[in-house]
């Protein structure tokens, strides 16, 4: 699922088409957030395209934390074909258990990555705590033909002798998370799949 080959795939997508539409909609919210200056820390942003934009667009600082190394190539060639070398660092690490590795950044994004991990709550708790001020999160909405569709690709997952799995957790647990964590939802938009949600720091809002 996470080759290289898919990685270059994905390098090359974003070269010729930018941003796909939920990764478009999470650089929107936070250019109107304000960027000038601030920190951003991706977590699962595979070739790290949204940490490019948001670089552009006026962040100081971005790091990419990916769970496998099979993205860094792909990834290293758009960092460097953006200039962009001396403000993005590249960790490879499972972020759930090693989080406490990573400083904290203003900025925490998690595009479509808590429906490839098992346990939501330490991912999302531990994305929770690294955000300074704003936390924005993607993952399949909540309805009987998303989870229906999902369970088809998970048979069909089996069927390969493929590992990996998608897990479909409630957004509303999602959402219960980042707030036990000291987020308030600022933003909840739906598209056709997938929903995004973007939280801010409790005291941010005073």
């Amino acid at each position: 699922m996470f080759s290289e080959k898919n990685a270059r795939a994905e390098a090359e997508n974003y070269r010729r088409h930018g941003l796909d539409a939920p990764s478009r909609h999470i650089v929107e919210l936070l250019k109107a957030r304000g960027l000038a200056g601030k920190t951003v820390l991706e977590v699962g942003g595979g070739v790290g395209a949204i940490q490019i934009e948001l670089l552009k667009a006026g962040a100081a600082k971005a790091v990419g934390v990916e769970l496998t190394p099979t993205y860094e190539a792909a990834a290293r060639e758009l960092v460097k074909e953006a200039g962009l070398d001396d403000l993005i660092e590249r960790r490879v690490m499972d972020f759930a258990e090693n989080g406490q590795q990573v400083d904290p950044a203003d900025i925490v994004v998690m595009n479509r990555v808590i429906c490839c991990y098992p346990d939501m709550a330490k991912l999302a708790g531990m994305a929770a705590d690294h955000a300074r001020h704003v936390l924005v999160m993607t993952f399949p909405k909540e309805t009987w033909w998303i989870r229906l569709a999902l369970s088809g690709a998970n048979f069909g997952f089996r069927v390969m002798r493929r590992e990996f799995q998608v897990f479909v957790h409630s957004p509303s647990q999602i959402v219960a998370t980042g707030e036990q964590h000291g987020l308030r939802t600022v933003a909840d938009r739906a598209g056709f799949f997938w929903q995004m949600i973007g939280l801010e720091r409790a005291r941010e809002l005073a």
